[in-house]
């Protein structure tokens, strides 16, 4: 079987090295083993065409979407009640961020960056001739934003804030008020903050206001990925002031200069049913967070920061000790996959999928139980 832990860095045959900043775990996500239990997702399961009434019948490969498929850009203007001009379209969240960084930053400049953090937000800036900055969002807080933290590590270079809400990977969410806070915060110190927003709308209860609804020093980014299961339209967006609007989409020149009318048409399709989506995925969601809820319970070895619902979780080992060798154990004896934390700069931790079948969910969190009794007893 192979291994969990390719290395990230093994070199290519026939390929020069190269020293351009890598996402470890990104690397680590399309190499690694897909076992039956595979509890190593982020996203709601995908959707396919039958969950998109009409896709089928309305999709078309032509169309002018110089700027973004025009009827795309005005649903998701409509979805957070701000005008066309303040959305930039992009090839998934991941796509907006890079384009986000590429449009505001430049050598030299020193970006803010919470830890623990998803590694393309820290390997983006590097890349792009920044440096990074960082601070903290302790467990012992319940990896809440501290204000004073972020405020502490301001420099006279700082260009950019990065934070994601809810936070990735634990989940954790920052409330309207403190958003705010941190939009003053970058106003009085003339940078900007990006709130990558990819799992907003998997959080349980009513829908928060879009960071970049409450500043303008707030630059939300998110998708159609995470919170309804259409990871393959790569749908993404910015959401800004029509002046870092406007950036956005001349670095995109630079990149890929327009998305696929394909993917966009159908992304449109999607935002016409998004509260079809919706429901699918809290139906799904859900249950298995009170699953994993009453599975953490039971589990005296184990300890997390409880989030307000979303699509994982993310325990830690009461031992503190690294969790690479019990994900390798889990996967090579259990086949179970769970995502290590030092992907995340928090090696105690693992990631779980919820949104994935009861049944893969239950068989996946039996087999962490035994892997536990088995530590416990050995």
């Amino acid at each position: 079987m192979p291994t969990l832990f390719p290395d990230p860095h093994s070199p290519i045959p026939g390929v020069r090295p190269i020293e351009v900043p890598r996402a470890d775990y990104l690397l680590w996500a399309k190499r690694r083993p897909h076992p039956a239990n595979d509890l190593g997702r982020s996203d709601v399961a995908a959707c396919t065409l039958a969950d998109l009434p009409g896709a089928r019948e309305a999709l078309e490969l032509t169309g002018r979407n110089d700027e973004g498929w025009e009827p795309l850009v005005h649903r998701v203007a409509a979805r957070y009640g701000v005008g066309p001009d303040h959305v930039a379209t992009a090839t998934g969240t991941s796509g907006a961020n890079f384009l986000v960084c590429a449009a505001l930053l430049r050598p030299g400049d020193d970006v803010l960056v919470e830890r623990p953090a998803y590694d393309p937000l820290l390997a983006v800036p590097a890349m792009l001739g920044a440096s990074l900055v960082r601070f903290e969002r302790r467990f012992e807080d319940g990896f809440r934003l501290d204000l004073d933290r972020v405020a502490a590590a301001l420099t006279p270079r700082t260009r950019l804030i990065v934070v994601t809400n809810p936070h990735n990977p634990t989940g954790v969410l920052t409330g309207a008020a403190d958003l705010r806070a941190l939009g003053a915060l970058a106003e009085r110190h003339g940078c900007y903050v990006l709130a990558d927003e990819v799992y907003l709308d998997a959080v349980s209860g009513a829908a928060p206001a879009a960071a970049a609804t409450l500043s303008p020093r707030i630059i939300t980014t998110a998708s159609l990925t995470k919170a309804y299961g259409l990871a393959g339209l790569r749908c993404g967006w910015a959401l800004a002031d029509t002046v870092i609007c406007e950036e956005i989409r001349r670095a995109r020149d630079l990149v890929d200069g327009t998305g696929s009318v394909l993917a966009e048409r159908a992304a449109a399709i999607a935002f016409d049913g998004l509260a079809a989506l919706a429901a699918r995925a809290r139906a799904m969601l859900a249950p298995n967070f009170e699953r994993f809820e009453a599975f953490m319970a039971g589990q005296p070895a184990l300890e997390w920061v409880v989030p307000p619902g979303g699509t994982v979780a993310f325990p830690r080992l009461r031992a503190t000790v690294s969790a690479d060798a019990f994900a390798e154990r889990l996967l090579r004896g259990f086949e179970t996959a769970v995502v290590p934390g030092r992907f995340f700069e928090a090696p105690p931790h693992f990631r779980v999928a919820l949104g994935i079948s009861a049944g893969v969910l239950e068989r996946g969190l039996d087999a962490i139980g035994r892997a536990l009794l088995q530590d416990a007893i050995s």
